[in-house]
């Protein structure tokens, strides 16, 4: 089994937050960002659900028309290929500020993700998802997913506490479509943090899905409320 096998350091870099390295444990990769675990091809099922459950609250209502996604994080490619995957998705723009992990999707991880980038309805910005967010236009996206962290309070990097800020979530907001869906990954539930959605958003809801590893991965999902 892979996981009972031993790790071994496949590159290892000075990030924008850090150390970020790459490891291959048997045929599967895992990220490590400055030595905490950020992500790894195994855990995919609560990456993929979150979109899955965010595009099956918006098809039904936009039909075929064609959809726009913003995301804040690539991580191994499961979320976008997984958004891919729907022919309504017209465009799908993806904000990774980590240059090392958009090469190591373009190389090690493609056989994962299917390639994911290579897909032309895909815009990748090598950028900060904050500062996308706040030069973004509003009510552009239907969808706007949040994967750049294990939640609120367990951050990847110290700056994106902004994204969960008053001032992120009302940027999420203001660049939603009326009816739109904001999703953000989250390992567990932060009572704290869903009290401050609420004041948002509409429909608030946390999900969970169990890994292949036994560990359950989660996600929050709520909407813009739509003009009556």
């Amino acid at each position: 089994m892979w996981r009972d096998q031993q790790a071994r350091l496949v590159e290892r870099v000075s990030g924008s937050g850090g150390e970020i390295q790459l490891q291959k444990r048997g045929a599967h990769y895992e990220m490590i960002y400055n030595g905490v675990f950020l992500m790894a091809t195994y855990n995919g099922a609560s990456e993929r659900a979150a979109v899955k459950r965010a595009l099956s609250k918006l098809v039904p209502r936009r039909g075929a028309v064609g959809l726009h996604i913003l995301m804040g994080g690539l991580g191994v490619g499961y979320s976008l290929q997984e958004a891919l995957g729907r022919p309504q998705v017209a465009r799908v723009v993806v904000a990774e500020i980590e240059g090392a992990v958009i090469a190591w999707n373009e190389q090690y991880l493609r056989a994962f993700n299917g390639g994911a980038l290579d897909d032309p309805r895909v815009t990748l910005l090598h950028r900060d998802f904050f500062v996308v967010l706040q030069e973004a236009r509003s009510d552009v996206y239907d969808l706007v997913m949040v994967d750049t962290d294990n939640g609120s309070t367990w951050l990847s990097r110290a700056e994106n506490e902004a994204i969960y800020s008053q001032q992120g979530l009302q940027l999420i907001h203001r660049c939603l479509a009326p009816g739109g869906v904001a999703g953000f990954w989250s390992s567990r539930q932060e009572p704290e943090f869903e009290a401050t959605l609420h004041g948002f958003f509409s429909r608030v809801r946390y999900e969970s899905v169990l890994e292949e590893t036994g560990q359950e991965g989660g996600f929050y999902l709520m909407e813009k409320w739509m003009p009556k």
